[in-house]
């Protein structure tokens, strides 16, 4: 295994000890942890996107990176001191209260736009619409299909990969045509679809208690 320190890799060993079946993907999950680790080091951004229940955990792992999920993530003083001088009323609330984030997309919760772009272009392109507007070279795009063939994904993996953006793809044990473009795709065990979907919550909620230690636990 890549190495991790312990503070990161504690959390894959209670992953597998909490999932034992997902032992022999073990690798996998720590690779695509580091391109998510990567991406954050140099600014960059995650973009998720998935259909049906993998668009509700695309909005689930938004929430989780966007606020604190275990750690306290408090503004830095400065920006709390310029918070204050602002307003002293308000700015002193938000200095309180507003929490570091680490910036995730979910491609699945802009409904006028994405209502818009299938009903007036290509209800297929929705994903790959956005993927053109909102990312960046250095990016990374999370594509959940527990198939790994979901053709909206597909296409945002063609715009992702000609944009620089590096995927990640989170599917069922077939990896599907995902598997064969993805820098790296994490192959739960199990090929039916609401058995892929459980597996798939714990790995999720392993990469952002891993990303939150990192970049705002206690060294």
């Amino acid at each position: 295994m890549k190495t991790l320190d312990d503070r990161l890799i504690k959390h894959v060993h209670l992953l597998i000890r909490r999932y034992p079946t997902l032992e022999k993907i073990q690798q996998d999950i720590v690779d695509a942890y580091l391109i998510l680790e990567e991406c954050y080091n140099n600014n960059g951004k995650l973009l998720v996107a998935g259909n049906g229940g993998s668009a509700a955990d695309s909005e689930h792992i938004a929430g989780e990176l966007m606020k604190r999920f275990k750690t306290p993530r408090p503004v830095s003083p400065e920006f709390a001191r310029k918070l204050k001088e602002i307003d002293p009323e308000r700015g002193d609330a938000l200095a309180k209260n507003l929490e570091c984030s680490l910036m995730a997309i979910p491609l699945v919760a802009h409904e006028a736009l994405t209502t818009a772009y299938i009903n007036d272009v290509d209800g297929l392109g929705v994903f790959a619409q956005q993927l053109f507007g909102f990312g960046r070279s250095g990016d990374v795009f999370l594509g959940i299909s527990t198939s790994g063939n979901s053709k909206n994904i597909m296409n945002a993996t063609v715009v992702a990969r000609a944009s620089g953006i590096k995927v990640i793809g989170l599917t069922g044990e077939q990896g599907g045509e995902l598997a064969t473009v993805a820098d790296v795709t994490v192959k739960v065990p199990e090929t039916e679809t609401y058995m892929i979907q459980e597996l798939h919550l714990p790995i999720y909620h392993c990469w952002c208690l891993m990303l939150e230690d990192h970049f705002f636990g206690i060294k």
